[in-house]
Parts: C-alpha cells; sequence; structure tokens
C-alpha cells in the first residue's frame, strides 16, 4: 500500500468507503472516485477537494490515475462485475483491494479496535471513537455512520497508534482485520445470501476472534452464541447491560429525561454516569464502549465527561423534528432485532404515545430470509405503513415483496404504501410518535417528512 501516490475508489459513495478515501485525502495522496448516484455524503467529498463522476464510461476516470505503477483501486463487494470502469481496471493489471484488505492493512500498522456485530457496532463504534478522541489518549477512527459529534465518519489524530475501525460481517470483510482489541455486539444471523446458513454465519464470527493478536482483548456481550477461538495470551471479558458480566450497568434511571446509571468493571465502579443520548437502545453499546475505553487508560473523569457529550450518530435515533403535538424520529434499524430493540427504546420514551412506523425493508434476501421475524417486531408498533423493498445491490426475486412481512404483522391499522405515495398518505394521517426505519433511501424523505410536519401541523 505504500508504494501508492494516488487511490480510486469504485463506490466512492459509501459511508465505509468515503471514509478511507477521506483518510488518504487527509494524508496528502490524490484521491478520485465513482458512484453510482449523487448523495449529500459525495458532494461533501467534492466540496472537500475529492474528485467524483457518476457516469461509469471509462473516459470518466482523471487520465492521472490511468497509472497502474502509482494507482491502487479500492473497490466495495457491491459493484458489479462487468462494470466499465473495473473492466478497465483489471484488464490493465492495476492492483484492485477490496475495502476490507485496505482496513486491514492499518489494523496491522497500529492497534485496531475492532467493534464487530449484527447490530449495535456502528453507535459502538462511534462512541468509543468519542471517548478516546476526547480525552489524552486519542484514536483514529473509521466509523460506519456519521458522528453528531464530529459531523464525518473519520478522525484522525497525530499523537495516537489507536484506530477504531467497524467490522463488518459482510463478505466475510472483517476477516481481514488484525485487530488488537474486539468487542462483539451480537450475532444474530443476516447475509445469509452470503453465507447461505445461521450455522456459518456464526462460524465467521469465531474465526474473527481467532484473528486478534496474542497481546489484545476480546469483549463479548453476555449469552452471545458462539464459542472464541482464541490465541493464548488474548483477554477474555464480557458484558451486558444490566445483566451481570465483567462490565455491565447497573441502577439504571431516567431523571427528566435523561438516563443515568452506575457503570461497573471488574476493578473499578464510576456512579451517576449520564447517557447523553437518552435511549435504553444506547446503555448496552455504551457500556462495551466505555470498557474499551476504561482499557485503554481514559480516566474516569474523561469517561464520565465522554459518555455525557456524546451527541448520536446521523440516522441512528435521531430525533428530527418535535412539536407540542407530534414527535418525529429517524433510525436507520433494517434487521429484525434493531427493529425490535428501538422500537423498544421508543416505547420507553413515550410510554402513553401512539407509535407509527414507516419501514423500507433492504433487500430482498434479508425480507425473503427473516419475513416473519420482521411482522413480529413491527407488530410492536401502534401503527405501521410499510413501503416496497429498497433492492441495493441486488435483482428482484420471485414472489419476494413487502406483502411477506405485511400478511403476518398483527396489527389492525397497517397500510402498505409506495415510496412515491408516502407523503400523500402522511399529509391526511393524524400521526402522534413518527418513525422512520430503514437502510435504504427512506433518509430523502426524512426533511421532506418534516417540513410536511411543519406545514401541516397536526390538529
Amino acid at each position: 500500500m505504500n508504494k501508492f501516490t494516488k487511490y480510486y475508489f469504485l463506490g466512492i459513495g459509501g459511508i465505509g468507503m468515503s471514509a478511507l478515501a477521506r483518510y488518504f485525502h487527509t494524508k496528502g495522496f490524490q484521491v478520485a472516485g465513482y458512484d453510482r448516484t449523487e448523495t449529500k455524503l459525495t458532494s461533501d467529498l467534492q466540496t472537500e477537494g475529492i474528485s467524483v463522476c457518476f457516469d461509469e464510461g471509462v473516459d470518466q476516470i482523471p487520465e492521472i490515475f490511468k497509472q497502474p505503477i502509482y494507482t491502487l483501486v479500492i473497490i466495495t463487494p457491491a459493484i458489479p462485475h462487468d462494470h466499465p470502469q473495473l473492466v478497465y481496471f483489471q484488464e490493465n493489471n492495476f492492483t484492485i483491494q477490496k475495502r476490507s484488505q485496505v482496513l486491514g492493512d492499518i489494523t496491522r500498522q497500529s492497534k485496531g479496535i475492532c467493534i464487530a456485530g449484527t447490530h449495535g457496532k456502528t453507535t459502538t463504534s462511534t462512541i468509543t471513537a468519542h471517548l478516546l478522541y476526547q480525552s489524552p489518549v486519542s484514536c483514529n477512527a473509521f466509523l460506519g455512520g456519521i458522528s453528531n459529534n464530529y459531523n464525518t465518519n473519520l478522525l484522525i489524530s497525530k499523537e495516537s497508534n489507536l484506530v477504531v475501525i467497524e467490522a463488518d460481517e459482510y463478505d466475510r470483510s472483517f476477516h481481514q482485520l488484525s485487530p488488537y482489541m474486539a468487542v462483539i455486539t451480537s450475532a444474530d444471523p443476516d447475509h445469509l445470501d452470503i453465507y447461505e446458513t445461521p450455522e456459518a454465519f456464526r462460524e465467521s464470527f469465531e474465526h474473527f476472534t481467532s484473528l486478534i493478536r496474542p497481546d489484545g482483548v476480546l469483549i463479548m456481550r453476555k449469552g452471545i452464541d458462539i464459542h472464541p477461538r482464541l490465541q493464548k495470551g488474548v483477554k477474555l471479558y464480557s458484558y451486558s447491560m444490566d445483566d451481570g458480566g465483567d462490565f455491565h450497568a447497573e441502577n439504571i434511571q431516567t431523571i427528566n429525561g435523561s438516563i443515568h446509571f452506575d457503570f461497573v468493571t471488574p476493578n473499578d465502579r464510576i456512579d451517576n454516569v449520564r447517557l447523553g443520548v437518552p435511549a435504553r437502545i444506547n446503555i448496552e453499546n455504551s457500556v462495551a464502549a466505555m470498557a474499551l475505553a476504561w482499557l485503554n487508560g481514559v480516566s474516569v473523569e474523561d469517561l464520565r465527561t465522554g459518555i455525557s457529550s456524546f451527541a448520536g450518530i446521523y440516522r441512528r435515533f435521531n430525533l428530527v423534528y418535535k412539536s407540542d403535538k407530534v414527535v418525529f424520529m429517524d433510525d436507520y434499524a433494517h434487521h429484525p432485532s434493531e427493529l425490535k430493540a428501538s422500537i423498544s427504546s421508543i416505547r420507553g420514551l413515550y410510554p402513553d404515545r401512539k407509535i407509527t412506523g414507516i419501514f423500507q425493508p433492504h433487500l430482498y434476501s434479508r425480507t425473503r430470509d427473516f419475513a416473519g421475524d420482521f411482522a413480529e417486531a413491527l407488530s410492536q408498533l401502534d401503527e405501521l405503513i410499510l413501503l416496497d423493498i429498497y433492492p441495493a445491490r441486488e435483482l428482484p426475486m420471485e414472489g419476494v415483496s413487502s406483502e411477506l412481512i405485511f400478511r403476518d404483522v398483527k396489527l389492525k391499522n397497517k397500510t402498505l404504501c409506495s415510496y412515491e405515495n408516502l407523503l400523500p398518505l402522511l399529509k391526511d394521517k393524524q400521526t402522534d410518535v413518527l418513525v422512520t426505519f430503514g437502510a435504504g433511501d427512506i433518509d430523502k424523505l426524512v426533511p421532506k417528512i418534516a417540513e410536511q410536519l411543519k406545514k401541516f401541523p397536526v390538529i
């Protein structure tokens, strides 16, 4: 990797790819890339001085990047094999690496703090990065979301050799990493289009644990159904929200809308910690993040300050709009377990109010594999508006549609709705607590929904 001076990204607008692009740009290298659609993230990259094209033609690649000796091409698994630019790079003997391979190189040159899990990894990674970065310990970080504290998915430190990385299980990407410390937040089966069976999915997490350095640490949430394969010398810790373990919370209270708890470590205790983002879903993630920070020498006072000043992540349990009559929130939840946890947290915040959820399923394969689990999770709502499936990298599958979920949702108030008809539908609805869920393009509708709520307030 050190021999290259230019970096070209195929899929530069992805949250993980854009962090890497920013990293090399910050280091003074020439960076450019392609993405299929213009987004706020690609616009931000362009504003920062990174060239981005949206046409897949080979003529869109800047000439200075057409030098195999100097250019490393970094790709995301979502790029199709017949993509013209990818074919050009292959036929002209460019070095091509996946994002995970590049991150793996970075972990081997530093002390990688790698957070894995079907859900919870983005929040846990971002809290960990914030706790370290705001303290004298500091860190670098490649995040799977935009931190509200720093308005970016990349943190750079000249003083620290620690690097926080979200360890992605898709396409077995996290097998490229060499963690110094690792957390596993969950291992609920997902991505069965890649793994085929739940057993193979869990086995991939077990292999991930074998990659932790001999002087390293694994912190695992209690109750996860995997068996670590640790090298000799690796220390193993457990954590939970309030179910004991080496790290856990006690005395959880909600005081004037804020969540407080005592943080318990193997030989220490920090009383009355205030959680900056008041949602029970974040307590468990905060315990894991505080454990990592504590093990890396962050002081008690810096832990207390950091966790109270954590401002959340874009599209993770975000409060978008609030008035005397209506609350509007947005959340990235796209797996049944994430939906259950998110809805439960919202119910805890607003126990006596009607909760209307808008859910956009993500991927045909995930919908097919977990339709019943999605229906069960969404049945916790008071009202559901279910959108069409967002295909992302997939082609349609025969017999797979949102109807698979819809028919098993145990609610009287449920509606199937197209993406295009959502705003007109909401205009005539009396909403109380409204929440958008999903990992597709539903986020593009969030500002329009908020504007409509302001323009046509609930009477």
